[in-house]
């Protein structure tokens, strides 16, 4: 057992409590690493793994959201380690927000790939706002990862000046964000606080419908009036959807949408950053756009180009949940970029 694991469970008690999102692992820990407790499931080869791919998920989504890109990195010789970020499920929710900086998660999760594979270059993959704090993770630790691939999440690269968003979408900078502003304001926790709330919550940010078509979630925010009447749809339902809930009850959705809290916070620890010209990243790096991804629309990620040394671009025919929607395309395309550099 790793120093400082606190538990692990083997292959049959994982797969026996929800076959469907659990299957794809072998085992379940929990490690301290700083102030913080990181759960994560691992997976791993049928023989000596060849390396490690390190996978982190969005908002709001869990672990089980890399179901069907677990099997490709087992197949081709990697363990695979996915914690559950923090804020989530098992995961510690600290109360401070400064816990919750691109810059403290990346200390974090330096920390853990410390104590699982100490002294490796692993691969990291992300999604959502699991690519965000990725592009942040290796410049802050770059020699951490042989190579680094983003779904759906664009690199935006540190600034010299805080504007706010609110600022910014009157000016038309962002869009698509303004539902960033709803989830950032704290009294929207209280909407989300039963079993049936948090139920509710998250058929909205997984697609789902009312009976007559009307949406739970859009780039305007969560409708809240459509709460109570929406039907779970194909990306989240069943056993799944009554396991995630479960995982949301443990720690609530406050820590979640802290994620959303920390612009200020994240501009001020990359301000240094900023005023030194930015970054440039020289790792093997893939971005995946989702072409039909209503928030992160493709012309977000114009302009890319000039602070990569090695950027490889590739598109999905998907809204935003491209891993889910569309495995097939998606792992081809992480499997392609994969066998340039091995």
């Amino acid at each position: 057992m790793t120093n400082g694991e606190r538990q692990s469970l083997d292959d049959e008690s994982l797969t026996a409590q929800v076959p469907s999102v659990l299957a794809p692992f072998n085992s379940s820990h929990s490690v301290v690493v700083g102030e913080n407790t990181y759960h994560y499931l691992r997976a791993r080869p049928s023989g000596e793994p060849k390396g490690s791919v390190l996978l982190l998920h969005g908002f709001p989504d869990l672990p089980y959201g890399w179901k069907y890109q677990v099997p490709l990195f087992t197949s081709l010789g990697y363990q695979v380690i996915v914690p559950e970020m923090l804020g989530y499920g098992q995961t510690s929710s600290p109360s401070e927000l400064d816990a919750f900086s691109f810059e403290h998660m990346s200390d974090d999760l330096a920390a853990l790939l410390d104590q699982i594979v100490p002294d490796e270059q692993v691969i990291l993959g992300g999604h959502d706002w699991g690519a965000g704090l990725l592009w942040r993770f290796a410049i802050h630790y770059p020699q951490l990862f042989k190579g680094i691939f983003a779904l759906t999440y664009p690199y935006f690269p540190p600034v010299t000046e805080y504007v706010d968003l609110a600022d910014q979408i009157k000016d038309g900078k962002f869009p698509t964000f303004k539902y960033q502003l709803q989830l950032r304001d704290p009294s929207l926790d209280r909407h989300f606080q039963s079993e049936e709330e948090i139920r509710q919550f998250l058929i909205a940010t997984h697609g789902g419908l009312t009976p007559d078509g009307k949406s739970g979630f859009s780039p305007e925010g969560i409708a809240l009036e459509n709460l109570p009447y929406l039907q779970p749809g194909a990306l989240l339902n069943g056993t799944n959807l009554d396991f995630y809930v479960s995982e949301y009850q443990i720690k609530g959705v406050r820590g979640p949408l802290s994620w959303y809290r920390t612009a200020k916070i994240n501009f001020e620890d990359e301000l240094p950053i900023a005023q030194a010209g930015g970054h440039r990243f020289t790792m093997p790096t893939l971005f995946v756009q989702a072409l039909k991804d209503a928030v992160l629309v493709p012309a977000l990620s114009e302009g890319m180009e000039k602070y990569f040394d090695k950027l490889t671009r590739a598109e999905v025919d998907t809204d935003h949940w491209a891993m889910l929607e569309d495995p097939t395309a998606v792992n081809k395309v992480i499997q392609s970029w994969i066998e340039t550099f091995e």
